[in-house]
């Protein structure tokens, strides 16, 4: 039974590349009466977009061999009106001011309900009452962060941004492999 949530088959865009994932989040969106399409890579995701006009689109940041920032930019390009959030398990700051600049309305981490999703999308104005941390972020999330901000100057490219870092390429693929640090 599909819940009427006045969104008349609205066509939303999901592009990660963790099938399991995908499919969870497909079968949610489908329920509260959304017509998803899945996409696994930037090509796939932009192909789909050629051919169906859509309203929402929810892109990982961290795509198999691509970053979801370059999407923003050209799912924007093709359909200037799309309303786009990202979420990522490999959030920092600098990828989130980025994805917001690229045109996204909204960036979440995972995990993030249905609901959390949904009000990311329809949230326009910022909101001054957000809290402020009472402490500075630890080393090891400014060094997260400066790792992510690094990657993505690079393109994705792991060996460039080893190179730039002036460390090891598998010493960089072991830190980019663990979850982000808390603040």
């Amino acid at each position: 039974m599909t819940v009427d949530t006045g969104l008349a088959s609205e066509a939303l865009l999901l592009v990660d590349d963790d099938e399991v994932f995908t499919q969870v989040m497909k079968r949610a969106f489908s329920r509260i009466g959304f017509d998803v399409h899945v996409a696994s890579t930037e090509k796939e995701a932009l192909a789909l977009a050629a051919d169906i006009r859509f309203h929402r689109a929810i892109v990982d940041l961290k795509l198999e061999k691509t970053s979801g920032l370059h999407l923003i930019e050209a799912l924007k390009d093709q359909q200037a009106t799309l309303r786009i959030v990202i979420l990522t398990g490999y959030s920092s700051v600098n990828t989130a001011v980025e994805a917001i600049k690229l045109g996204a309305v909204n960036y979440l981490c995972k995990p993030a309900s249905v609901n959390e999703i949904l009000a990311a999308f329809d949230k326009t104005k910022g909101d001054s009452s957000a809290s402020v941390a009472d402490t500075p972020p630890s080393v090891d999330r400014l060094e997260w962060e400066h790792i992510q901000k690094v990657l993505q100057d690079n393109d994705g490219n792991i060996s460039a941004t080893a190179r730039d870092l002036g460390m090891h390429r598998r010493t960089l693929q072991r830190k980019l492999q663990k979850r982000p640090v808390k603040h």
